[in-house]
């Protein structure tokens, strides 16, 4: 079976990530993996206007992502964008300085094709694809909801939550104020109700009669959760997606997080220091989740959109 060396560049609201690897078939090799901060979304969701700030460390980023992959023998290089992109009035203005740095062309992706490829992606594990999931991709700009069982997708939705659109709408003191956490709660609960729970309830309920739902996260927010919990100085996937949170963990680890100043946040081990500020509104989204839906358990997977994307 031929193999090919292939690297996808995810340009996401609040990093830009690489994933080089080597596909076979079904099979997803990672060769490298790197993620850089870059906070696209900055000061984005009162106009919607990407800033010009964060578009050109963006660009530079995605150029030095190109440069690495091409060392790393990429046979080719896919970028992607996602909600920022998306949403964005001027998405040109970043496509073009994307392409003015890389000299390559960016797709922005709807939210439809995100979730397919988060679900496509975890089902890689095969530990996780012999189960009915709910899969939860938290990033900085949207949430995606996807529920499935081995490669067959129910449900796939993604939403206008994520990490740095709600820091934005709700910055917090620092140290955050119990206050402050109340409100963003209260906020992301009646989303919930308004918005998500009309469209999935249905779909849990019939999946729920077959069997126990695995309730599944990835991105940044559920990696370094695992990385605190198992105090990992290092990314480490192995340990990150043999990781298992209970509700009360994840509980904790909310408090503990939500009393801390920042400073103090990023001293946590495992914690990422470039994360310390949007793993707040992370952990609140997963917390929620588990006590609106009813789910007692979170397993994490590091695969996703990426890991699909660069199977194309």
């Amino acid at each position: 079976m031929e193999t090919v060396r292939r690297a996808v560049i995810d340009v996401g609201t609040n990093s830009v990530k690489l994933l080089v690897a080597d596909v076979a078939a079904e099979e997803v090799r990672p060769v490298l993996e790197e993620s850089r901060q870059t906070r696209l979304g900055q000061g984005f969701y009162e106009t919607h206007q990407l800033q010009p700030a964060p578009i050109a460390h963006t660009a530079e980023v995605v150029a030095d992502f190109t440069r690495t992959a091409r060392e790393k023998s990429a046979v080719s290089i896919r970028i992607i964008a996602t909600s920022a992109a998306r949403d964005a009035v001027n998405p040109r203005e970043l496509t073009d300085a994307i392409e003015r740095a890389s000299g390559l062309k960016t797709e922005i992706i709807t939210g439809a094709r995100e979730a397919d490829w988060v679900f496509r992606g975890v089902a890689t594990n095969a530990a996780l694809a012999a189960s009915p999931l709910l899969i939860l991709d938290v990033g900085g700009g949207s949430t995606e909801f996807i529920l499935g069982h081995g490669r067959e997708k129910t449900f796939a939705h993604s939403f206008r939550l994520g990490t740095v659109r709600l820091l934005e709408k709700f910055p917090p003191a620092d140290p955050p104020t119990e206050a402050e956490f109340r409100a963003c709660r209260n906020w992301v609960g009646n989303l919930f109700q308004a918005e998500v729970w009309p469209l999935l309830d249905p779909v849990l309920r019939h999946e729920r009669k077959a069997g126990c739902i695995q309730l599944v996260g990835t991105g940044g927010t559920t990696s370094i959760l695992a990385r605190i919990e198992k105090k990992l100085d290092r990314y480490d996937r192995e340990k990150i997606e043999t990781t298992v949170l209970s509700r009360e963990k994840i509980t904790a680890h909310r408090q503990q997080l939500w009393r801390l100043p920042l400073a103090k946040r990023k001293e946590i081990p495992g914690m990422s220091k470039l994360r310390a500020d949007v793993i707040l509104t992370g952990v609140l989204i997963y917390e929620a989740v588990m006590e609106e839906f009813g789910f007692t358990e979170l397993r994490i997977s590091t695969r996703g959109l990426r890991f699909a994307a660069v199977r194309e």
